[in-house]
């Protein structure tokens, strides 16, 4: 077993970061080399504007190589609780931004011609007890009849020819939801921005900023570029000196195994409608097939803010243990990968962007990233740029959170709470 991600491995390795000093001045500097950070800099570029990055490690290091592979529709939270929060306007728009990230994945796939086994499956969030059916229905409903008519709701019987379980009680499909390699998605993004004049520098983490005559100074251990604008897009991997972020930001552990290449008659006894899933557990499961087949199963098996091969391995066994439990027809199969990475939620599960503490930031995806940094890159990159506001976020309240210096230590009383929830409801 490899403690490292399926999708970095399975992919080439980016091959056009800047060697030499980090030196230059720039109209825009973007910190963090993910989806979020490449979408706007890709973008930023394609416009002419002068633009740099700066990534801590190396592109796609962070959250964005290190999920799951979905490219789910919808919302995080329930579209009913959603409203009472927002107000019904308000979350319609946060949802249909998720619609509009999944098209604008797809359209730039198209335009750069990025391989990356891009595929509308459709997402199935499962009942995972009989209790769940009821909730999960009024919802469905709710979307249905207000922002989402490409959506079903299934029964057990339904769920036969979707999933080889007999765990779960029903589902709601969302058939709008997506999936793609990631890493290949990353690599292609990262060299659609450089071949379109962005300049990008790996291991140039940012430890030191300053403004000075309107102009930003942004330090690495490399050297310091300079820039007139500066968009954060580090999500959980913020650090350094963004300490207002921090404190807003909890970086939770998300793991993830894969399993060797099933063969096709596993594949279809398991898999059978081939799409991502999602448990209803609030420390439940999500997975998929991978293209070649692999079984990719993760969840939060324990609320840590720690992603190490030690930490990851514990994960692993939990998973490992999980998959076995819904899938019991593969027995003791083969763990070919087994990785962690760091999701950044925020109090409340809602995305930020906007600017604020002097630069432009989108982040807190809390689980919900892989689909919509992309759209949210672009989108404050339009904003910089003075275009068109279609940031679904903005001005949205985003407090501290009391008692949060960046480790989050509460994790696992949260833990606890949510297991409580998991076993009585």
């Amino acid at each position: 077993m490899q403690f490292k991600p399926y999708w970095q491995d399975t992919a080439l390795v980016f091959s056009g970061a800047q060697a030499g000093p980090v030196e230059g001045h720039f109209d825009v500097a973007i910190i963090g080399g993910g989806f979020t950070g490449l979408s706007a800099a890709l973008h930023l570029a394609k416009s002419g504007v002068r633009v740099v990055v700066l990534e801590g490690a190396t592109v796609g290091a962070g959250a964005s190589g290190r999920n799951g592979g979905h490219l789910n529709n919808g919302l995080a939270h329930s579209f009913i609780a959603a409203k009472q929060h927002l107000g019904p306007e308000r979350a319609k728009s946060l949802y249909r931004a998720f619609d509009e990230s999944i098209d604008t994945i797809e359209r730039i796939i198209s335009e750069e011609a990025i391989d990356c086994d891009f595929r509308r499956a459709g997402k199935l969030k499962l009942a995972s007890k009989a209790a769940h059916v009821a909730s999960i229905a009024e919802n469905f409903e709710a979307i249905h009849r207000d922002v989402d008519p490409d959506t079903a709701m299934l029964t057990a019987d339904d769920l036969k020819a979707e999933i080889g379980s007999t765990q779960f009680h029903g589902a709601m499909l969302s058939k709008k939801s997506a999936m793609m390699h990631m890493g290949r998605f990353l690599t292609g993004l990262a060299t659609a921005s450089q071949r379109r004049g962005a300049v990008i520098f790996e291991k140039a983490a940012v430890t030191r900023r300053s403004l000075q005559k309107n102009r930003h100074h942004l330090t690495t251990e490399r050297g310091t570029v300079t820039a007139d604008t500066v968009f954060l897009a580090t999500g959980a991997y913020t650090s350094g000196p963004f300490r207002y972020f921090q404190q807003r930001i909890v970086p939770v552990g998300s793991f993830l195994i894969a399993t060797r290449p099933l063969s096709v008659t596993e594949a279809e006894c398991v898999m059978p409608g081939n799409r991502t899933c999602v448990t209803s557990l609030n420390i439940g499961n999500y997975f998929r097939l991978s293209p070649d087949n692999r079984l990719i199963f993760g969840g939060r098996a324990r609320f840590s803010a720690t992603s190490d091969q030690r930490s990851d391995a514990t994960s692993g066994a939990i998973l490992k243990a999980s998959l076995r439990k819904l899938f019991p027809q593969l027995g003791p199969i083969d763990v070919d990968y087994c990785w962690g990475g760091l999701v950044d939620m925020t109090k409340d599960r809602f995305p930020r962007a906007g600017f604020a503490d002097g630069v432009w930031f989108a982040m807190g995806y809390s689980g919900h990233g892989a689909q919509l940094s992309t759209h949210m890159g672009i989108t404050i990159a339009d904003q910089i740029m003075g275009w068109t506001d279609r940031n679904p976020v903005d001005g949205f309240e985003w407090p501290a959170i009391p008692g949060h210096f960046a480790k989050a230590w509460f994790l696992p009383v949260v833990g606890m709470y949510y297991r409580v929830l998991d076993r009585y409801h």
